[in-house]
């Protein structure tokens, strides 16, 4: 089964790498310089880790603006100067390394699924939740912090 991951658009974030510290902690973001962790600080854009000096923006973003119980929203990392990740049949290093939480949607944006997973068999759980034909699109999280990583599409 063919799929497609992506993860935020860049355009979303670009201009508040610009603001000041003030002006960011006005909407409730952070910057952050990326120490040498590893794996790195998890990019929502790029899908990639960070490297120590790279400058982030910790935000809180509605990552599931639906008109449902599921609506979300949580904390975020983008990095600076990246590109909106688009991937189909392939999934990001960053994802790989992980255990995930796969979360099923329908078109009415109602959980239809879930299920942890070991990133390393992402594309084994994303088979299994499209089985069901009711599931229209898929979130993935990070399963620890349970926050958004990137979105899956049939591809």
């Amino acid at each position: 089964m063919s799929f497609r991951i992506t993860g935020l658009r860049a355009e979303h974030f670009d201009h508040l790498f610009a603001l000041s510290d003030q002006e960011l902690a006005a909407c409730g973001a952070v910057r952050r310089i990326a120490d040498q962790r590893t794996p790195g600080y998890p990019c929502r854009v790029s899908l990639a880790d960070s490297q120590a000096g790279d400058e982030l923006l910790l935000v809180n973003y509605e990552h599931h603006a639906v008109s449902s119980p599921y609506r979300m929203r949580f904390a975020i990392y983008v990095r600076k100067g990246e590109k909106t990740y688009d991937g189909v049949d392939q999934v990001p290093e960053q994802l790989r390394r992980r255990a995930l939480a796969l979360r099923a949607f329908d078109a009415e944006a109602m959980m239809v699924g879930w299920e942890l997973v070991d990133g390393s068999e992402l594309e084994a759980a994303i088979e299994r939740r499209f089985a069901d034909p009711a599931a229209a699109y898929l979130h993935v999280h990070f399963a620890a912090p349970g926050c958004y990583a990137a979105q899956v599409v049939r591809g």
